[in-house]
């Protein structure tokens, strides 16, 4: 995982669009969106940055994991706040991921599993996630009791918002994503350490489309390519990408 310290507080976040309710970024992969009892020792934090880099209050609409790069809203006032977290309370906000994970998956599919509350464990959550494969690939490296290596590169489209959702979804299916120290495979996890030379977690959030509070309009906004992602996503023979029907 990249790791930012305190030297690094001048980081600059890429804004994807911005109004004047409304900022959308390709936030960075291993980055806080604010401070968490979790990582107490923390001292760099999206929102901070934010915040200072275009001079106003922010307040995130919705979350993504520590590990997770892409596509993060920021409403700038309390009533498109209001707003836009109803509207993903309700699922009218659509979400798209994109995630390599261990062997080969279904073509298409749905998850359907409930989660347990990270934060309250007697709170059992409804939780569904649509995926389709883009592509595939067999690496001629023997991993464990498996004569290759096969991977899988999928979109993800969670229907619901709970906490490490796609991470917790695809480890349910013995799919997991590459790069989950969490909820991952060991084996698979350092063999893409040491073939890739990266630790990054390779799940992306790459769109994502909103209702805006005030015209009604509805909102698409795409994340760039990211290169480090996009170079591992080639190491593992998973580009170009041939899109399925």
């Amino acid at each position: 995982m990249i790791q930012f310290k305190a030297m690094d507080a001048e980081i600059q976040m890429n804004i994807l669009y911005r109004d004047q309710d409304y900022v959308v970024i390709d936030k960075p992969a291993g980055l806080l969106v604010h401070r968490s009892p979790l990582d107490a020792s923390e001292t760099v934090f999206v929102l901070q940055l934010l915040r200072k880099q275009i001079g106003q209050l922010v307040y995130p609409c919705h979350r993504l994991d520590r590990p997770t790069s892409g596509v993060l809203l920021f409403a700038l006032n309390q009533d498109a706040l209001r707003f836009t977290q109803n509207e993903f309370a309700r699922q009218a906000c659509a979400k798209t991921y994109r995630a390599v994970v261990r062997g080969w998956t279904e073509e298409s599919g749905s998850i359907n599993y409930d989660l347990r509350s990270e934060e309250e464990p007697e709170k059992v959550q409804s939780a569904f996630t649509e995926y389709r494969v883009l592509k595939q690939s067999e690496l001629d490296e023997s991993l464990g009791r498996y004569p290759t290596a096969r991977f899988s590169y999928l979109e993800l489209r969670p229907k619901t918002g709970r906490k490490h959702q796609l991470r917790r979804h695809l480890a349910h299916i013995r799919h997991p994503i590459i790069g989950d120290t969490r909820h991952g495979d060991g084996v698979q996890n350092r063999f893409f350490r040491k073939w890739c030379g990266s630790q990054m977690l390779m799940l992306r959030a790459t769109e994502l489309t909103f209702t805006h509070c005030k015209s009604e309009e509805r909102i698409n906004v795409t994340a760039c390519d990211d290169s480090v992602f996009e170079a591992a996503v080639k190491k593992l023979e998973l580009s170009p990408i041939r899109l399925l029907p």
